[in-house]
């Protein structure tokens, strides 16, 4: 199931990684082991932010994803399911529309 992941990174502990040297060398990591199909740095709420796209096998692949962060970088996580065209095409949205009508 592809998953929008979106997290929140704190000030602290961001800030000292970044000056330690070793922030960038952990979000490799954990990408690395992630496999987004997509990530995207940005800015939440005044605070560093990232948007990924993750293809989930299964529900008990989300601590997995989440855990590094939380753990990590002590930043919020939130997961929302998405769709492409194709899968839209798929979910029979006119016979859903006839049976609820």
């Amino acid at each position: 199931m592809r998953m929008l992941v979106d997290v929140q990174f704190p000030i602290e502990p961001f800030n000292s990684m970044v000056k330690k040297g070793v922030a960038g060398k952990k979000l490799e990591e954990v990408l690395a082991e992630i496999k987004p199909e997509a990530v995207y740095f940005t800015n939440r709420d005044g605070k560093r932010g990232a948007t990924m796209i993750v293809d989930v096998p299964e529900p008990s692949a989300v601590p997995s994803i989440a855990e590094p962060f939380f753990l990590l970088f002590e930043a919020e996580v939130e997961f929302d399911v998405v769709m492409g065209p194709d899968d839209l095409a798929k979910a029979g949205l006119e016979e859903l529309g006839k049976k609820y009508s």
